[in-house]
């Protein structure tokens, strides 16, 4: 990243950070506006998306839906703007974080722990709050091809204590975390292909997920509670964390480690079905799945 687009950056962040809500969710809004109705960049994968998983809903609605989500998108934009300057005085304000207990209570095994996530809202504002609480967090997030880009997107995600495993030969970055009772967040809303992959189901049609997670899980012993992240009426960042996914074992390997998968998937589902206006809706989730 060139100095020259570093200091009016810095500039236009320290606006923003120090702005009223209000006029960030705004610029938010205005970003997503830009994105879906002039822009249009995969206006039609969002809208398609949202009919597939949500067929019964008319045409009005969702659109609404498709909208709503980039909407979100936006103002998660704006929030990783807020980042260089965010403050641990603004959590109250910022962040809610609710169910802490059930991740300190998974992590008394002294094996680690897994967060189940999905890229809905701003997951990056969870990963923070949960950083700035005390968990020593790791999030398997894949790299840019440009390096200034890489450079500033895991300074800013990172620069209040969250750490970067990249997915590529990742297995054993993610044990050795595992063995300092640290916590390893896996994104798994998004389409995976073989061999890194399992068929699943999400919504009813056939997809491909990452297995890596079931696969580690059921290496490491280490249990694996769902957390996801909403923002409320007033866009306030509120981080859920549920109790433990029981781990079952089936006949085989490969089939505990597809039925886990599916498991996972189908908390993921189940989350999207409560708060739909907020997930990456853009995203290409039922690409044809070859074995």
């Amino acid at each position: 990243m060139t100095y020259l687009f570093r200091i009016p950056f810095w500039i236009f962040s320290f606006l923003i950070s120090h702005s009223p809500r209000r006029f960030q969710v705004f610029l938010g809004f205005l970003l997503g506006t830009l994105w879906f109705d002039i822009l249009r960049i995969r206006r039609k994968v969002a809208i398609d998306n949202v009919a597939r998983a949500f067929p019964e809903l008319s045409e009005k609605e969702k659109t609404q839906i498709a909208r709503r989500s980039l909407h979100h998108m936006g103002l998660t934009i704006i929030e990783l703007c807020i980042f260089p300057h965010f403050r641990k005085s603004w959590m109250d304000s910022y962040i809610n974080i609710e169910g802490l207990d059930n991740l300190r209570e998974s992590l008394k095994k002294d094996k680690g722990a897994f967060l189940l996530t999905l890229h809905l809202s701003n997951p990056d504002m969870g990963a923070m709050g949960l950083s700035l609480s005390g968990v020593d967090l790791y999030v398997i997030s894949k790299l840019f091809k440009s390096k200034w880009l890489n450079d500033y997107w895991f300074r800013v995600r990172g620069q209040h204590g969250t750490r970067f495993i990249a997915p590529e030969k990742s297995s054993f970055q993610v044990l050795k975390a595992l063995k300092s009772n640290a916590v390893v967040a896996f994104v798994l809303d998004q389409f995976m292909g073989p061999p890194v992959g399992v068929r699943t189901q999400f919504f009813g049609h056939v997809t491909g997920t990452a297995a890596g997670l079931a696969t580690l899980a059921e290496r490491s012993h280490a249990p694996v509670v769902l957390s996801y992240v909403f923002r409320d009426e007033n866009y306030k960042t509120h981080v859920i964390i549920e109790p433990e996914i029981p781990f079952e074992s089936k006949e085989t390997r490969p089939m505990s480690i597809q039925h886990m998968t599916q498991e996972y998937t189908n908390q993921i589902e189940k989350v999207v079905r409560m708060y739909p206006e907020q997930w990456m809706w853009i995203h290409k989730r039922w690409k044809v799945f070859r074995d």
